[in-house]
């Protein structure tokens, strides 16, 4: 994957200008009014700053998105801790949430049962890295209709599933 367009860089950082502009504002107008902060609303500005910081810098140096998605939730979190020391923007988690730009979805099959027709239509455009320990032909033809990119066999190596993000990134 590239680096992000030249317009989806200015627009981020757009979007993260005024969040802040928005942020001063509200702290100047608290302060002039003797008014006591507005705590909520600050945070509020501030979370979704550094959710756009995040933009920036992924779209900025082409850092890739990953979402672990694993029904054992320590492996799946010793995963992205792995992805994470190898620069990658990764989270885990036994629940699909909505879908970041250009994120990669690494899939565990066993959760298939667990997620509704919407979130099964939003994994098929992912076109998830499906792990699994299922070699059968109907776990095979189940990562087909998830329009998988690649088809891993637990036990997997931090190496393999690089490979396998390189390989999804870059299609």
């Amino acid at each position: 994957m590239g680096a992000a367009s030249g317009p989806e860089l200015a627009e981020a950082l757009h979007r993260l200008r005024s969040t802040l502009a928005r942020m001063r504002a509200e702290l100047e107008l608290a302060q002039s009014d003797d008014q006591g902060l507005p705590v909520d609303r600050v945070l509020g500005d501030l979370g979704e700053a550094l959710r756009l910081l995040g933009e920036v810098e992924s779209a900025a140096l082409a850092i890739v998105p990953v979402l672990v998605l694993e029904d054992d939730e320590r492996l799946g979190e010793l995963t992205a801790r792995g992805l994470r020391r190898l620069g990658y923007e990764a989270e885990s988690g036994a629940h699909l949430r909505a879908l970041k730009p250009r994120e990669v979805v690494i899939f565990d099959l066993s959760l298939c049962d667990s997620i509704d027709s919407a979130g099964l239509a939003a994994l098929r455009a992912a076109r998830p890295i499906v792990v699994t320990g299922a070699t059968d032909p109907g776990s095979r033809a189940l990562a087909e209709e998830l329009h998988a990119s690649d088809y891993l066999i637990k036990p997997v190596e931090l190496e393999g599933l690089v490979a396998a993000i390189k390989r999804r990134s870059s299609s």
